[in-house]
């Protein structure tokens, strides 16, 4: 078993790494600031990410009567901002890339502080022993997103065109690392996540992230694309940073099985308001 958790865990880092190094195939000069020069468009967007879901996470978990483990991973993932494996599903549904580019370069950044201040916030509301190392989120953002993102660049800057044409083939590559990431995870829990089914778990899961979609698109600001790369980031958390969470602080499986039910759900929720966006035409057909 602990053999098939690091494999699972070697495929979640390579997806996200081969994620993140798809972006820095097709991410254009200034596109990774893009966010973080315009503050107001920051504000909104650290506003819906790291503020509204984590304070409707909280409020949930405070109001209904769920286990421990599970109100703990869904506060963890609320806390834990958004992977690069949002960015494709924002493109294609729409959202424009020196925007979405630089959300996740801006929330990445950030995560360094607002990650460790929203466990002690949460920690000290609901008088819990919880700590995680600045370091050490300073450490996973660095390696999964920024030095990836880096070589990406690197080589863009090297070979434009051979770099264009290959980031749809490492993203590709990335989902599928993903799904092996997963699919393990699926059968050895698949007990756990029936019941977590069963209890209710999914319904408050499920108005976590549709939190995420609702502030997202109302913050995003006047610019329709933009409402489109907020609401799928905000609805879309980091499991690796979860996972940190949990480690450092000694969690059990439960937890884990809740945090991938998460990703699940977010990534399933999501379809239904694509889906509306096409719709209305803010996406080709």
């Amino acid at each position: 078993m602990d053999m098939l958790h690091e494999l699972v865990a070697l495929a979640l880092h390579a997806s996200l790494l081969l994620l993140a190094l798809s972006i820095g195939l097709d991410i254009a000069r200034g596109d990774g600031l893009y966010v973080l020069r315009r503050p107001r468009l920051l504000a909104r967007a650290l506003l819906a990410v790291v503020v509204v879901v984590p304070l409707v996470a909280a409020l949930l978990v405070a109001l209904l009567p769920l286990k421990e483990s599970v109100e703990i991973a869904i506060v963890l993932m609320a806390v834990s901002p958004l992977p690069p494996l949002a960015l494709p599903r924002e493109i294609r549904s729409g959202g424009r890339k020196p925007y979405a580019y630089g959300l996740l370069v801006a929330v990445g950044v950030l995560s360094i502080v607002t990650v460790p201040a929203a466990v002690a916030i949460l920690a000290w509301l609901f008088d819990a022993h919880a700590v995680v190392d600045p370091l050490a989120v300073a450490q996973l953002v660095f390696v999964s997103l920024f030095v990836p993102l880096g070589l990406g660049l690197g080589l863009r800057a090297l070979a434009p065109g051979p770099a264009a044409h290959a980031a749809p083939v490492v993203g590709n590559v990335a989902v599928g690392f993903l799904a092996l990431a997963c699919l393990p995870v699926l059968v050895s829990a698949a007990p756990e996540l029936a019941r977590l089914v069963g209890d209710g778990t999914v319904l408050v899961i499920l108005a976590v992230v549709l939190a995420g979609l609702v502030a997202g698109h109302l913050l995003g600001g006047p610019e329709p694309h933009d409402r489109v790369a907020l609401a799928l980031s905000s609805a879309t958390r980091h499991p690796g940073i979860a996972m940190l969470v949990a480690s450092a602080n000694s969690l059990g499986d439960e937890v884990r099985a809740t945090v991938l039910l998460f990703v699940i759900v977010g990534l399933l929720a999501a379809i239904p308001y694509q889906l509306w966006l096409r719709r209305h035409t803010l996406v080709p057909q």
